[in-house]
């Protein structure tokens, strides 16, 4: 960070802890630390300065330390209401303060946000390690824990009180008091090096460009990202004509890897991407080294044979072993799949006299040649027909089709950028008012690469009859629109905004009582199944009409075009399904890593050893290479999880089957996957949800077939299914 900017925030930091006042020398009052009177109490973004967020911070945590305070001191018998509920209800300024800077850490990650970032985040972590760690807060847990069955619980309340005891276990309430601190230092340690690697890894992609100066190297790439790419380097103070600055973000990325002619082009970018955040001064792999083993001993301290263990005791899997054996039924058909695309993509190649062997940087662009060849697809064309305005249409007309909600935007309402689009979400029969809903479409220098959803505020209902509605937003990094052209989006991007909006119908509909228990607080290999379930609807015939319009001639897409998209729509899984179950072992392999303190890490060749194992096939890579693995290393989130999105491909598949057997708009189908799914969070077990939903326990067959690697016949068990 330049030194005048860190002065500054230091000043602003400073500043903040003092009395401030208006231009008219009134006290000024900090927007959090006082009741929002905007609609839906939306934040009021256009007040809260940097200024407001570490005071705010402080005071949310002195008011929660207070809080748990009373709930340890009570003297009388821990109940649920006095105990679990009276948790539940804590820290609401923290929880305020933190989903509005987190969220906005991630979407305007400004110098001024990372230094906030380095106090704001071990302040949290610190925090929460002392709730945690409580011995006294814990006994009261644990009374409750003991006589769970005697207590006349309802199932929401009983599975509360199970999940906090396994969670003050997991977090160390059993731990000696030195072994507590010595977590506390570990978890410290493991925040602060999570910040190092999204500092690093946000620094890495923005300062990557590939230039181009030669207009002949351009040949193939569609003419609205070649503006972009002409507009970025002017951004980038690239004066004159012939100058053209390609990114790593993925509106930038995929286009050349797909459609330049140019093998040079396309393998420039290609080992861009491969070696993002992987040399000085944003090399990961030393902090890569520093998380892993710093994770080992975490799993240690509590008792587990290694991080993986640890992170999916708490899940549906149960074990990294239930995890690793789904993945090694999907490697192998997807991986002979991939042999079939290479040989394909070979042929065509020596077909048009190419003279290549088929290389990773290949894959994209020949697999695009084979799939037009095969099925008569352009993807130009597709996209003609997916104006973002239009797709964002049809993502509200199934929720409407399906759980009979509507959306209207509010234009003037509270929005953290510009961009920002926000509707008021309500019953279209009664106009009972269900949730906010925000959508935050395009890349920024500031904001982080993929798509993701997120909240300002959680849902919940009271005993004394207070429910809160959720305020819930998406976030993407699509196309953007050119001077004569809307952003028109890719299959991929249109299936990436479906599955968005499934996380986010998770939020809006939620009817969970406990705050704990709301919307996406659920096991996380549960949590990617309303999202992947809703992608199959993007490109239903029947959804289709009623939102894929050319965005010139207004006309809807052809029925002969729809036809070529389905019969196209198992192409490439091979390569698909090898880099996603390639990252999610290589994942559980990270996790399953025990080093000692001081051991070297080599991260290159720890990848290239997991590689080996598995004969993971030479064209394909890793989704995510280890040092701009996000998922994995910017957080604990998805740590040993990125399984996730695969064990929730087979829950996601097996349902849907449902919708097709009864009809994709079928209102009884739409009803019980609303009541069992969406509207439940965590209050129940997931898989006791999913057989209320779908009737049976899932199988592996449904996802291997919608992919097109597997034969109908076969049938196989989820791992650790009933």
């Amino acid at each position: 960070m330049k030194p005048l900017v860190k002065a500054a925030v230091a000043a602003a930091l400073t500043i903040a802890a003092m009395p401030q006042a208006n231009a008219e020398g009134q006290a000024r009052v900090n927007p959090f630390t006082v009741p929002y009177t905007t609609p839906y109490e939306i934040p009021p973004f256009a007040d809260i300065t940097y200024a407001d967020y570490l005071p705010a911070l402080r005071q949310g945590i002195e008011e929660q330390r207070a809080e748990i305070e009373a709930i340890a001191a009570n003297p009388e018998t821990p109940t649920f209401d006095n105990t679990i509920l009276a948790m539940d209800k804590s820290g609401q300024l923290l929880n305020k303060v933190m989903l509005v800077f987190a969220s906005l850490d991630e979407t305007d990650n400004t110098p001024e946000m990372q230094e906030i970032s380095e106090v704001a985040y071990p302040l949290y972590s610190e925090a929460a390690d002392e709730i945690s760690m409580n011995p006294r807060l814990f006994e009261r847990i644990k009374y409750l824990y003991d006589k769970r069955e005697s207590l006349g619980l309802d199932g929401p309340q009983k599975r509360a009180v199970e999940e906090a005891y396994k969670s003050f276990s997991r977090n160390g309430a059993l731990l000696s008091p030195e072994k507590k601190e010595e977590l506390k230092q570990v978890n410290k340690r493991l925040t602060d090096l999570y910040l190092t690697f999204n500092k690093n890894l946000l620094a890495a992609t923005n300062a990557c460009e590939i230039l181009v100066s030669d207009p002949a190297e351009l040949a193939g790439i569609p003419a609205g990202i070649v503006e972009t790419a002409r507009t970025e380097a002017e951004k980038r103070g690239y004066k004159g004509g012939n100058h053209w600055a390609f990114t790593l973000h993925a509106p930038s990325r995929l286009p050349v890897l797909r459609y330049a002619d140019s093998r040079d082009l396309r393998r420039r970018m290609y080992e861009a991407y491969m070696t993002l955040a992987s040399k000085a001064p944003y090399d990961n792999r030393p902090v890569i080294g520093d998380i892993v083993r710093t994770r080992a001993r975490k799993a240690a301290l509590l008792g587990f044979r290694d991080y993986a263990s640890y992170m999916t005791d708490n899940v549906m899997a149960k074990t990294p072993e239930a995890a690793k054996d789904l993945l090694m039924k999907i490697w192998a058909p997807a991986t002979a799949r991939v042999a079939e695309e290479v040989a394909e993509m070979q042929a065509l190649a020596n077909e048009q006299g190419a003279g290549i062997t088929i290389a990773p940087y290949d894959y994209y662009y020949y697999s695009d040649k084979v799939r037009a060849k095969k099925f008569d697809l352009d993807e130009n064309e597709v996209s003609a027909y997916f104006a973002l305005d239009n797709v964002r249409k049809g993502i509200f007309t199934l929720a409407e089709k399906l759980y009979g909600i509507k959306f209207t935007e509010m234009p003037d309402a509270p929005k953290y950028n510009p961009e920002v689009n926000v509707y008021d979400v309500t019953d279209a029969k009664t106009g009972e008012h269900i949730a906010v809903f925000m959508t935050d479409y395009f890349p920024r220098a500031s904001k982080r690469q993929g798509a993701w959803m997120s909240e300002f505020k959680g849902s919940y209902a009271d005993p004394d009859g207070t429910v809160g509605r959720p305020i819930i937003y998406n976030v993407g990094n699509f196309t953007r629109p050119t001077a004569d052209t809307p952003a028109l989006l890719t299959i991929d991007e249109v299936e990436t905004m479906f599955h968005e909006f499934g996380h986010g119908l998770h939020g809006m509909l939620s009817r969970a009582k406990l705050r704990s228990q709301s919307g996406t607080n659920v096991d996380r290999d549960f949590v990617e199944l309303p999202s992947q379930i809703t992608e199959h609807w993007a490109f239903r015939p029947e959804l289709l009409k009623d939102y894929a319009f050319h965005y010139k001639t207004g006309e809807v897409i052809p029925a002969e075009l729809v036809a070529k998209m389905e019969g196209a729509s198992t192409h490439g899984q091979g390569f698909r399904t090898t880099e996603l179950a390639g990252a999610a072992l290589l994942d559980l392999e990270w996790g399953a890593l025990n080093p000692a303190e001081g051991d070297a890490i080599d991260v290159d060749a720890f990848e290239a050893q997991v590689a080996k194992n598995l004969q993971m096939p030479s064209t394909v890579a890793y989704r995510y290479r280890s040092p701009y693995f996000k998922h994995i290393f910017g957080s604990d989130g998805y740590a040993s999880g990125y399984y996730t999105y695969l064990w929730a491909e087979v829950l996601d598949t097996d349902g849907f089957e449902l919708f097709e057997e009864k009809g994709v708009f079928d209102p009884e189908t739409a009803r019980k996957f609303r009541e069992n799914i969406l509207e439940k969070g965590g209050s129940e077990d997931p898989m006791e949800l999913f057989v209320k939903f779908r009737g049976h326990t899932p199988s592996v067959e449904p996802l291997l077939r919608n992919r097109g690697l597997l034969p109908k016949t076969d049938k196989l068990p989820i791992p650790g299914g009933k």
